[in-house]
């Protein structure tokens, strides 16, 4: 796995675009981003809440809110959507990802915010996830999500997952996708930060 500085998070930020062009940050969240973050969940649908936590809720529990917040502890991680609306940050999407090194996979979870979803954040944003997961040493993407959610299984598909069945649970089913292509061909922070390490690692040896 690649030893990412968290001492720094702001290096690991990439500017995405929506389908008309607007610029979507996506970058990893900070203890001060609690209050708004679970803003951001309250203001979801009843339905995006139900299909992002597979169940009813109106709210991240603390103890979850907390271990969002604190990116990089037992290699989970989270990170942000956001635009610049009115002049101010505005919190579009989020996603959840766990690195099992044992397995060489990433385990994902995402939202987008019902007023943006339709405008190509949702496909951008697993894109961006693809490239993180390639930088961490994941050979392989997989997510659980509910055989009702129609919008996260119709992305998924668009985006080249096959689809399983999710042990121990009929009502959810797993979608998963093996990363057979270079990183470099899905670009993103995380990467660029991973082969210059390695091309410094990679010259120091050559001396």
């Amino acid at each position: 796995m690649t030893t990412l500085r968290l001492d720094d998070l702001k290096q690991y930020s990439d500017v995405l675009r929506s389908r008309s062009g607007e610029a979507v940050t996506v970058r990893f969240v900070e203890p001060r981003d609690a209050e708004e973050l679970q803003a951001y969940f309250r203001s979801l649908s009843t339905r995006s809440r139900y299909n992002r936590f597979l169940g009813a809720a109106s709210e991240l529990p603390k103890t979850e809110l907390d271990r969002f917040i604190h990116v990089g502890e037992a290699d989970a991680f989270s990170v942000v959507a956001a635009m610049t609306i009115d002049g101010f940050e505005t919190f579009v999407g989020e996603a959840r990802y766990a690195f099992h090194a044992d397995t060489a996979s990433l385990e994902f979870g995402l939202s987008i915010d019902d007023r943006w979803q339709g405008q190509g954040i949702g496909k951008a944003l697993l894109k961006n996830l693809e490239c993180r997961a390639a930088a961490l040493g994941a050979e392989r993407l997989f997510g659980d999500t509910l055989r009702s959610n129609d919008s996260m299984i119709a992305l998924a598909r668009k985006s080249g997952y096959a689809f399983i069945a999710s042990p121990g649970d009929w009502k959810l089913v797993r979608f998963e996708k093996h990363l057979d292509v270079e990183p470099r061909d899905i670009p993103c922070a995380s990467w660029r930060l991973t082969a210059t390490s390695r091309q410094a690692a990679m010259s120091s040896v050559a001396v």
